[in-house]
């Protein structure tokens, strides 16, 4: 088991990548904390990997708010007394224009996307570093990376700042012994995306001829477990010289 003993924080664990990242690492040894917005979800996930004999509590959170990213984390340390891996995969794909974007809608998606993913590093780091070791894995997207579809200026700029963000936590945690890195999935065929082609009236392989086009080389959606694989090996100690990278898991499209 490539993460026996080791103690998980998954957020948005209760759905989509987060989903399948909590069940994948329970089936690798770890014992996970599955936060969610979503308690319903939270408690889904939990229960399906006790029931496939894995050990994991569910943990409802908004972690836009500083308080509740401080108690998941002094939650795990009730549990099992440390905090090996923390994915901050939990997201706003609130999104809008410049020309349309509000102070509320900045608000909506830099306050779970930015300043989310830096409350929850900010105490899992505390925990880690009584253990002297960590692995932080930050999901952006390949919407950081390029220019994406009209329309998603202000999600594009909060996942561009935690590719940059990313960079910069692997240096200041280093020291500690902390390694931090980024995953940025390409077009993924999770619940937000089966929601959003329903809004669009496309049909899944419509919306693959359509966005995918010629960028994408594998022509075709990816599916949550593929994005979990890649932040398995960046959580396991097979990934102990990795920091500061980032990972562009989408099928070709950004290269």
């Amino acid at each position: 088991m490539r993460l026996k003993d080791k103690v998980a924080i998954v957020t948005g664990g209760g759905s989509g990548i987060g989903h399948a990242t909590s069940v994948l690492f329970a089936r690798e040894g770890a014992r996970v904390l599955v936060a969610d917005l979503v308690e319903a979800r939270a408690k889904a996930v939990a229960e399906e990997i006790r029931k496939n004999g894995g050990e994991a509590e569910p943990f409802a959170c908004d972690v836009s708010s500083e308080k509740d990213a401080e108690q998941m984390v002094s939650r795990a340390e009730s549990l099992w007394k440390r905090l090996d891996i923390l994915v901050n995969n939990a997201a706003s794909f609130h999104h809008r224009t410049a020309e349309e974007a509000t102070r509320a809608d900045w608000d909506a998606v830099l306050g779970v996307n930015i300043l989310g993913t830096s409350f929850c590093t900010k105490h899992g780091v505390a925990l880690m570093k009584k253990n002297k070791r960590g692995s932080i894995i930050n999901i952006a997207s390949i919407n950081g990376l390029v220019a994406m579809s009209s329309g998603w200026m202000t999600y594009n700029a909060s996942k561009a700042a935690i590719v940059k963000m990313s960079k910069d936590m692997a240096m200041d945690f280093a020291p500690s012994n902390i390694r931090v890195n980024c995953v940025c999935p390409g077009m993924i065929y999770t619940p937000a995306m089966v929601d959003l082609l329903a809004t669009m009236n496309l049909t899944r392989k419509e919306a693959e001829d359509q966005f995918l086009g010629p960028r994408g080389m594998l022509k075709r959606f990816g599916e949550s477990i593929e994005i979990a694989n890649v932040i398995l090996l960046l959580a396991s100690d097979e990934a102990s010289y990795v920091t500061g990278a980032t990972f562009a898991a989408d099928g070709g499209y950004t290269s």
